[in-house]
């Protein structure tokens, strides 16, 4: 067994400790990766409090990872030692079903392995990114641009893949006009991404605090949902509205701001369920759609088109001995606009 440093969680309340966990010795087709960067996504703090459903403790949590391969199985042969790469929201899935074979393991209707909290094929409990080690197979890292540095690279395996499948998957694009809800670490993405695919774009954001770095990212729109006049003006005009918020909203107001056959797709997931009213969507026949990740393949694409575009998030880089106190801010809404650890602190008390 492989040995790694890592932060986790030992109870739902926290706070972070230090540990070590086993990684497996890698079988034919898997990849040592050392860690050198892990983003924080709210899906940590939801799952590792519990929110999402029961978990195991302890638990490292971190589906937002880069790093270097250092040690390749005797079958690999996708990378190399000294690649740079990353990890995402999953590391395994069945391979074989329908949608597998489609390129779209996210779906697997078998049941895809998270990168932590979850079952491996080989009976052992996933632990994730918070952490100096991960061993992955293959199939499920991607290799990252040169031209994108490993720290902000970190946040595209989830809030880059994240926003960018349902942006192309809906056609963002020359003409469309999409909104954006909520500007935080999966937001400011969604714009940067959308406006690189030449949508026409709209923050709906809470307030205006943050309107400047909206329009300095990509946006050529800002608008308060706390101003209801905000719901009069923009009636009907969306194409395509992508909600990052997991909180309870009035969807039916966001709803109501698309146009004809437009589309309403969730990213964002509450833990609390999001009540829809049917003549929300029938008249000018709208729908209302939720997204995961995207498949292996479409998150190479997505880190392409980032590097193509020069498209990075805004990060903030915190040491492991800060996670504790950056949970707090993201539940603040205290982050402009990912925090991203720097795994070289691991260890280091």
């Amino acid at each position: 067994m492989i040995t790694a440093n890592a932060r986790a969680v030992f109870s739902p309340e926290g706070p972070f400790q230090p540990t070590t966990i086993e990684r497996r010795e890698l079988q034919p087709h898997d990849v040592l990766i050392e860690i050198k960067y892990a983003g924080i996504c709210h899906s940590d703090i939801h799952t590792a409090r519990g929110e999402w459903g029961p978990v195991q403790y302890p638990l490292v949590p971190g589906h937002e990872i880069a790093g270097i391969v250092r040690q390749v199985g005797s079958a690999v042969t996708k990378y190399a030692v000294g690649d740079r790469v990353g990890v995402g929201c999953m590391v395994d899935s069945c391979g074989e079903c329908e949608n597998c074979r489609k390129g779209e393991e996210q779906y697997c209707l078998n049941g895809h392995t998270g990168t932590y909290a979850a079952i491996d094929r080989y009976g052992q409990y996933t632990q994730g990114g918070y952490s100096t080690h991960i061993v992955v197979t293959e199939d499920f890292v991607v290799r990252i641009p040169d031209s994108i540095e490993l720290d902000v690279a970190a946040p595209l395996l989830c809030a880059g893949i994240t926003t960018y499948s349902p942006l192309r998957h809906w056609g963002a694009a020359p003409g469309k006009k999409v909104a954006v809800v909520g500007f935080g670490g999966l937001g400011h993405m969604a714009v940067k991404i959308a406006h690189a695919m030449g949508a026409e774009v709209t923050v709906l954001s809470q307030t205006l605090k943050k309107k400047e770095d909206g329009l300095r990212l990509g946006a050529d729109h800002y608008y308060a949902t706390s101003d209801p006049q905000t719901f009069e003006k923009l009636a009907g005009t969306f194409d395509l509205i992508v909600n990052t918020v997991s909180a309870q909203i009035d969807i039916n107001a966001y709803l109501s701001l698309l146009a004809l056959d437009g589309t309403l797709v969730n990213v964002g997931a509450p833990a609390e369920p999001l009540p829809v009213q049917v003549f929300s969507l029938i008249p000018h026949r709208r729908s209302f759609a939720g997204s995961m990740i995207g498949g292996i393949r479409e998150t190479q694409e997505m880190l392409d088109f980032c590097a193509e575009h020069s498209i990075t998030p805004e990060i903030e880089v915190i040491s492991a001995n800060q996670i504790d106190e950056a949970w707090e801010r993201v539940l603040a809404s205290d982050v402009r606009y990912r925090f991203v650890i720097d795994i070289s602190t691991m260890g280091k008390e």
